[in-house]
């Protein structure tokens, strides 16, 4: 990513960049309002910040448009540092006049979450609060959304910050004692370092676990839907998402392919997956299909798994005890068709999908594996993969410091490990960065933001 470390005066559309009633055009660093002044109808040079003005802009005595600019001084602004926002109308026409003016004036193209980086950089935001304004604009449900809105009001940082504290009470103990080895003098028993340590890695390994349940909400839990031909996977998918988006046919064989769609529940992501019946075919295609199928079963984090319960019951169960070793997730097991033949298996959910017979049951034993961990509404969830690969460096320095504890291993060590922690927690918080790291992270967002 380019322009890392510029400090020169950027533009972009903040809003979609295709037609509409307004659009917001965004101006940042030291010359925004001298830049916008020069071309505006009103002088706003010793304007208030966070004021509003009317007037228009125009380019060589001809007007572009009437417009609305917002004031933002110094810290004050989303990027902290001098900042203009123009509200115009959103013809395609006027975006891109405006922003050719602008450009002629002196402002740079932004490049993709290049307002965002500077907040970073000019410490209105840490990494990790930065990382959720992305998360926050992509949430699909008020789950993830909560969640992002959440890291971004600093409930992540205030955690990683506790958890850097206690490291640096830890390493700082360590220090004392490599100052004074030669002395012989123990600041602090072995035992005490150890339930200090202890304490750390049961939040460290508290985020870690939250991750399982943070992936689901900001990307959905997939759900493949297996089994036998014809025991009715495309007619539950099409019941579930409420329209005909499998064929459903009596032929044998069908789904020959992966059909996907999703649905929102209580808040939650649902990917659903139609896959091909799985038995003995001499079909080449089919065949193919199926090994997607069993693919798709491993990777899933929730396989249902068909029965018909008007064919033979014992073989379908033994076809799923064929395939029980490619499930990796939960695992459900649904008798469909009871409308036709009622059966009752335990621990099993009969239903009727053609019927919309049994479905919730389905939803709630779906929410329920979803929702079944020890996290809070108040506890802070992980949702994205780097900080979770960060964490995951984390405990590992600490196990290795609480080995060398029980081991007796010189305290030169032991700051090393303690290093490497901090060091990996700092990777998450912005604290360390790369121009390579930010530039990934950056990259990722949209141009106006």
């Amino acid at each position: 990513m380019e322009n890392i470390l510029h400090d020169d005066t950027i533009c972009a559309l903040a809003t979609g960049g295709s037609m509409s009633a307004i659009a917001v055009i965004r101006i940042s660093g030291n010359k925004s309002i001298s830049i916008l002044n020069s071309v505006f109808s009103k002088d706003i040079n010793n304007a208030r910040t966070h004021t509003i003005h009317y007037g228009t802009i125009s380019k060589d005595n001809k007007v572009i448009d009437e417009v609305l600019v917002s004031i933002f001084k110094g810290k004050t602004s989303y990027t902290g540092e001098e900042t203009v926002e123009i509200s115009c109308h959103g013809s395609i026409f006027i975006q891109e006049k405006l922003l050719q003016l602008f450009i002629e004036k002196g402002c740079r193209m932004a490049t993709e979450g290049e307002f965002t980086l500077r907040a970073f950089k000019n410490g209105k935001l840490d990494l990790s609060q930065a990382e959720s304004v992305g998360d926050l604009i992509a949430a699909k449900s008020k789950s993830s959304h909560n969640i992002a809105i959440n890291h971004l009001r600093g409930g992540f940082k205030n955690d990683l910050e506790i958890l850097r504290e206690e490291l640096i009470n830890f390493a700082s103990l360590i220090e004392l004692e490599l100052d004074f080895s030669e002395e012989d003098v123990e600041f602090a028993n072995r035992e005490d370092l150890s339930n200090l340590l202890f304490k750390i890695k049961r939040k460290v390994d508290k985020l870690i676990a939250s991750f399982r349940l943070g992936n689901v909400i900001k990307h959905g839990a997939t759900v493949a839907i297996i089994g036998p031909p014809n025991v009715g996977k495309s007619t539950l998918l099409n019941t579930f998402l409420n329209e005909e988006k499998a064929i459903v046919s009596e032929i044998p064989g069908t789904t020959r392919d992966i059909i996907e769609d999703e649905i929102n529940l209580d808040g939650y992501i649902f990917r659903f997956i139609d896959t091909a019946g799985i038995r003995d075919t001499d079909d080449t295609i089919e065949n193919i299909g199926i090994k997607k199928t069993l693919k798709q079963a491993n990777s899933a984090l929730i396989t249902i798994f068909l029965i018909d319960s008007n064919t033979n019951i014992e073989q379908q169960l033994n076809d799923l005890s064929k395939v029980k070793n490619e499930i990796n997730g939960d695992l459900i097991v649904i008798i469909n068709k009871i409308d036709i033949k009622q059966i009752d298996l335990d621990g099993c959910i009969s239903i009727s999908a053609k019927n919309k017979i049994g479905i919730n049951k389905i939803k709630d034993r779906l929410l329920e594996i979803v929702t079944s961990s020890n996290f809070s509404s108040n506890d802070t969830i992980v949702t994205n993969i780097r900080h979770y690969e960060e964490l995951k460096y984390i405990s590992e320095e600490i196990n290795l410091i609480i080995e060398g504890l029980k081991t007796n291993i010189s305290s030169d060590l032991l700051a090393i490990n303690i290093k490497q922690a901090l060091f990996h927690l700092g990777s998450i918080t912005g604290k360390i960065t790369t121009d390579t790291l930010l530039g990934n992270i950056f990259s990722k967002f949209c141009i106006g933001k």
